[in-house]
């Protein structure tokens, strides 16, 4: 575990476990987590002999909490500091909601010389917010009322996204259980609020599809339905 600093001076915290020469897989957390937020899926391939690498976003988690950058094109940009820095190669890339946004955008403005596979899993591209062009999307009004509840009300607000929809504990049969809660409560409350409110309009007003027509390298989609 170390940190990297970006060429606009932000340090970024990431883990790297496993062997220097093993097969790498990078890990992109959604918002407003961190790289905690992998570390199940890492333990479980770090037995399976990979070398896995996660990052917390700029403003999450142990990084910077800086006033600005938090958008996609920064997002990319650390990304791209965390893969120099460590000189990582032939990398298949998984992202979680708004991690699966980063991966993507990476890819399409970094290229993909170093990129092996992604993965999306419930992921934030193509778009999320409603449009004439996107009428299924979620109505602004939904991130609107995050980023205020983000302003005014964040601990409480992240413990409730914890206890019911974000694990489905709030599903007819399903039993709660604290410490996942509590985990997810204690990653957002790490990271800076700044952060986390801008962070609401880049994963959900991006609109990702010209970034999904440049992409080469196989990708696999996992999203479920309500």
């Amino acid at each position: 575990m170390g940190f990297v600093t970006t060429q606009d001076g932000v340090a970024i915290f990431y883990k790297d476990w496993g062997p220097q020469d093993a097969p790498v897989i990078y890990f992109h957390h959604g918002w407003p987590l961190s790289a905690d937020d992998w570390d199940a899926q890492m333990m479980f391939f770090l037995a399976q002999g990979f070398r896995v690498v996660a990052h917390d976003r700029r403003g999450h988690g142990r990084s910077a909490q800086v006033p600005d950058g938090h958008d996609m094109d920064h997002y990319a940009d650390d990304v791209l500091a965390v893969v120099r820095h460590l000189d990582l190669h032939d990398v298949v890339h998984v992202g979680h909601s708004t991690g699966g946004g980063e991966v993507i955008h990476y890819v399409a403005r970094h290229g993909d010389s170093r990129v092996r596979k992604a993965v999306l899993i419930s992921a934030v591209p193509p778009i999320m917010v409603q449009s004439p062009a996107n009428p299924g999307g979620l109505p602004k009004a939904v991130f609107d009322d995050f980023q205020l509840q983000v302003a005014t009300n964040r601990a409480v607000f992240y413990h409730n996204i914890a206890s019911g929809p974000f694990y489905g504990f709030n599903r007819e049969g399903v039993t709660p259980q604290p410490g996942i809660i509590l985990n997810w409560w204690r990653q957002g409350m790490e990271g800076g609020a700044k952060a986390h409110f801008d962070g609401i309009v880049a994963f959900s007003q991006t609109d990702f599809t010209p970034d999904l027509t440049t992409v080469t390298v196989p990708v696999l989609v996992m999203h479920g339905g309500r």
